[in-house]
């Protein structure tokens, strides 16, 4: 029987970019760039997505280089995909303070098992974006930072989001990382393409960490709260 597992890894190894991107940008591909990422993201999800429970989708803004872009696993981190999800990893130890929150709030929520059986983290677009400064050094960047890019990208993240849906997510609700462009770019995005019933907006955990760490448990509460109604459903 076809898993999740094998729906994810499959998504993830034909996830490819081959349209134009303005001058300066990169494109950022762990699957197909770093072979620790996809061997990580592999047994991670041949570890928690090996079933076919029902799930609900939870899209981020795109892979930042210290997460999902080092790990191939979405507000992961290094440091967590060790610490919290008993995966070995052989590359670099960067940290990410958005894979902090989100295992916090995984704990609070009742551990990386219970969380992962009912959800899955991605992102609008599933591949990350750098750009190189004048110093030489790349840093990350949104697919909503210049409506160039946002331009350029519109049609493989309709075709993304599409196919994230079709490997079998619940469409009654869709959860949206970002309460204010990635909200405003996914909501017209449903309206034109009806993927979602309704979408429910949590503040970015990159915005919570670096504005409102002192009130982090606060958003921590926010979350669950927002995520255990979806759920009452399904118990």
């Amino acid at each position: 029987m076809t898993t999740f597992a094998d729906k994810i890894i499959e998504y993830n190894n034909q996830l490819e970019y081959t349209g134009p991107l303005p001058d300066g940008i990169s494109i950022m591909n762990p699957y197909k760039e770093n072979k620790v990422a996809l061997a990580a993201s592999t047994e991670f999800y041949r570890k928690y997505y090996n079933d076919n429970h029902p799930r609900h989708l939870i899209l981020g803004i795109n892979p930042g280089r210290f997460g999902s872009g080092t790990t191939g696993v979405s507000f992961t981190d290094p440091k967590r995909l060790i610490s919290r999800c008993g995966i070995a990893f052989p590359g670099p130890m960067t940290h990410e303070p958005s894979s902090e929150f989100i295992y916090d709030m995984i704990d609070a929520f009742g551990g990386v098992e219970v969380f992962y059986s009912r959800f899955y983290i991605h992102s609008v677009c599933p591949l990350g974006f750098t750009i190189r400064g004048i110093n030489g050094r790349e840093t990350n960047y949104n697919y909503y930072d210049t409506k160039e890019l946002q331009r350029a990208v519109y049609p493989f993240i309709i075709e993304n989001i599409q196919k994230q849906i079709n490997i079998g997510f619940d469409t009654d609700t869709c959860f949206c990382f970002g309460t204010g462009r990635n909200e405003a770019f996914l909501r017209k995005l449903n309206a034109e393409h009806k993927f979602f019933k309704r979408i429910i907006a949590l503040e970015h955990p990159r915005y919570i960490m670096q504005y409102k760490s002192k009130t982090k448990q606060d958003y921590i509460n926010k979350y669950l709260d927002a995520f255990s109604k979806v759920w009452v459903k399904h118990l």
